[in-house]
């Protein structure tokens, strides 16, 4: 393959609440894996969004191969090699994976689809991103982890110059990382060039060969591999040291449960999990991908059906037909998909926040200047960063959606609180910010469970751990005990429950 370059030069972009990009100037090159990094709302997904055809800047230009384009669409920069696979993912649940796949671009011949030509291409990709399911297996019936990994084969397909993988591995487990990182390996030897997108900076280090790091739309510094650490990269991002990024662990608040599990099953995805929670304790689920988790965390507010065991709240067995149940005995539930399931895209940050609680305000009509002080005071109190109230939550960035989300289960005054994935694809600034929350919620007495794929966040965080493996509480690990290699061993299965 030729060289070939992607860049950009003095590219703005101009929203009517927010200049998203301020003269941006960056290049991609052929064979590199090129990083790119910054705090949610730096403009990182603006900038994404105009290389691979979706917007059309305000000002600038875009170069490949040292000649000015202008993309007509996304259709036009697939055409020109340059594809993306999203952080939201861009699968249709109801077609197979080959039909996903060749989605637009389908294999015929004298106009009849040559299903045979796709399916054998389909498993070429699926084996060389370590896929366990077939060509045939219908995508409704896969994890998150499977659809990103069908993302990511369909970009593949299209034999891409440019690859630009927005938070590929928000949803993949170790191992799936490391497939993923094995194919990022061979297409860069190949001549492609890989855009990196990620706030797991660690990996960012691992695998880029450059660096760019955004603060409030403008390119900050690039940097070559080995220029900084991943405390440098963040006080990069941030514009400022951090320090301490988990706050000290509050002392647990009395003996006598919030919450209590006992022996749940539900069909073919928990059985007889059994734990509790203390009021002002911070308790982590960790596991693999597909080990039962989000399962198990909405069965405790209703959203699953069980087919075996109780729940007790403040002592008394509750069955729960659902959130509106479970928020009336204060069981408030954050999803992992914040976009698809937390927020109402459309709705601005004052419907969304009072949306739950929406009786509060009616009598019989609402009252919106009570709303919107309510809102006020959430938006000051968890720093949530929105130029207008009215405007769209679609608009924010990943960061203060997930606020958005937090004040809209706060308004409720839960006793427990579930938190699934909570700083997945929030920057590492946000992320403190949560965990400051996350504590200060627990000091005040609130239970918390956090369920997260980032061992640092269980272990900085939480008092103690439940792992989880197919299905199955398999163990728990104290604080005294709380290592990545003591969570690793039980969820893996080298050590028995």
């Amino acid at each position: 393959m030729s060289a070939f370059t992607l860049a950009s030069r003095d590219l703005s972009m101009q929203f009517p609440a927010v200049l998203a990009l301020d003269s941006v100037s960056v290049s991609f090159k052929s064979g590199e894996v090129h990083g790119v990094v910054g705090e949610n709302g730096a403009g990182k997904s603006t900038l994404m969004r105009i290389l691979s055809g979706i917007q059309t800047p305000t000002s600038g230009e875009v170069f490949i191969s040292g000649q000015p384009v202008r993309l007509h669409g996304v259709r036009d920069a697939i055409g020109r090699g340059i594809a993306m696979i999203h952080q939201e993912l861009d699968v249709v649940d109801e077609l197979t994976v080959a039909e996903n796949i060749f989605l637009g671009e389908e294999i015929t011949k004298r106009g009849i689809l040559c299903s045979t030509k796709m399916k054998e291409e389909t498993r070429a990709l699926l084996s060389q991103l370590g896929a366990k399911f077939s060509a045939d297996t219908r995508v409704e019936s896969l994890s998150v982890a499977g659809k990103q990994l069908v993302a990511v084969a369909k970009a593949l397909s299209l034999n891409a110059k440019v690859l630009i993988m927005d938070e590929p591995t928000a949803v993949l487990s170790e191992h799936e990382a490391d497939a993923l990182f094995s194919v990022i390996e061979k297409l860069k030897s190949q001549g492609v060039a890989i855009v990196y997108i990620s706030h797991r900076l660690s990996e960012v280090l691992q695998i880029c060969d450059r660096i760019t790091v955004l603060r409030d739309g403008r390119v900050v510094r690039t940097l070559e591999r080995g220029e900084a650490d991943e405390s440098e990269l963040a006080s990069l991002m941030v514009g400022r040291p951090l320090q301490d990024v988990f706050p000290p662990k509050s002392h647990v608040h009395g003996d006598a449960p919030v919450l209590q599990v006992r022996d749940v099953s539900l069909r073919d995805k928990v059985e007889w999990a059994s734990f509790e929670i203390l009021p002002g304790e911070i308790v982590g689920i960790a596991g693999l991908v597909g080990s039962g988790r989000t399962e198990l965390c909405e069965s405790l507010v209703g959203l699953r059906p069980l087919v075996g065991g109780e729940v007790y709240i403040q002592g008394e067995c509750c069955k729960l037909r659902g959130p509106k149940d479970a928020m009336k005995r204060g069981v408030c539930y954050l999803s992992e998909d914040r976009k698809g399931l937390g927020l109402v895209l459309d709705m601005n940050t004052v419907e969304n926040v009072t949306l739950p609680t929406l009786r509060k305000f009616a009598s019989p009509f609402i009252d919106k200047k009570r709303e919107k002080a309510v809102v006020s005071n959430w938006i000051e109190t968890l720093d949530i960063r929105v130029g207008d109230v009215q405007a769209p939550t679609l608009y924010l960035s990943g960061g203060n959606q997930q606020k958005v989300c937090l004040a809209k289960w706060l308004e409720v005054e839960p006793r427990v609180l579930i938190l699934d994935e909570p700083t997945r694809g929030v920057d590492v600034g946000a992320k403190r910010e949560l965990y400051e929350l996350i504590a200060r919620l627990a000091r005040e007495g609130m239970a918390c469970i956090v369920v997260s794929s980032e061992l640092p966040e269980i272990i900085g965080l939480c008092h103690r751990a439940l792992v989880m493996r197919n299905g199955r509480i398999v163990g728990e690990v104290p604080e005294p005990l709380l290592t990545e290699e003591a969570i690793m061993r039980l969820a893996a299965g080298v050590d028995a429950a």
